[in-house]
């Protein structure tokens, strides 16, 4: 079996052990959800929350191996599918960092969430980038409005423009790390001027074309 296929059910072991050892040392119910002003808003029992996230991991798993299967475009997949399989693998490797983080809160740790989650989220922005700049046309991975799905040129043309967007947005979430005041502003809103601004954009391109 390939590395990106051992890479996250290692994750989801290891995930499970950690719960597993934890678990006789954590409160009943535990902090698992924080608001924008970083205060906890939501709680969960301790089963739930240590192994939620690797069951969902698992099914998330099954999802990633399977999408490239059933693509219509799947020679195209083809093409791009060692950055796809990095992508996964950090994205497994996201949440397995957002369990530590709940874990260390929850076993007496107090931290900005928000500023704490700003690297894993920076490495993930930036990746996607990465990723998106070397996609070709499918139905599951990257910037998929009626205009990119019609044309090769669009579709090339809007990637590379929001490649270079993500990987701006990567380097702002990782400033948050530094400016605590305003690292919900840096994490969360370029990516949504960028989610906007993708849309609008491919929209022209395919009625300038």
């Amino acid at each position: 079996m390939k590395f990106h296929h051992l890479f996250p059910l290692a994750i989801i072991f290891i995930t499970v052990l950690i719960g597993i050892t934890l678990y006789p040392y954590l409160p009943d119910i535990l902090a698992t959800h924080w608001g924008i002003s970083g205060e906890v808003n939501g709680y969960s029992s301790k089963a739930f929350a240590l192994f939620f996230m690797p069951g969902m991991s698992l099914a998330l798993y099954f999802i990633f191996l399977f999408l490239p299967k059933i693509d219509p475009y799947q020679k195209n997949f083809a093409e791009f599918d060692q950055y796809y399989y990095l992508f996964v693998n950090i994205i497994f490797a996201f949440l397995f960092y957002i369990q530590l983080l709940t874990i260390f809160w929850d076993l007496g740790s107090r931290f900005n969430m928000i500023q704490a989650m700003s690297p894993a989220l920076a490495i993930l922005y930036y990746y996607a980038g990465v990723l998106l700049k070397n996609t070709h046309r499918n139905w599951f991975v990257g910037i998929r409005t009626p205009w990119t799905m019609t044309s090769d040129v669009v579709w090339k043309k809007t990637h590379e423009v929001s490649s270079s967007l993500f990987q701006i947005a990567g380097l702002l979430a990782l400033m948050a790390l530094f400016v605590p005041q305003l690292s919900l502003y840096l994490v969360l809103v370029p990516v949504l001027f960028n989610s906007i601004f993708i849309f609008v954009y491919s929209y022209y391109l395919y009625r300038r074309l």
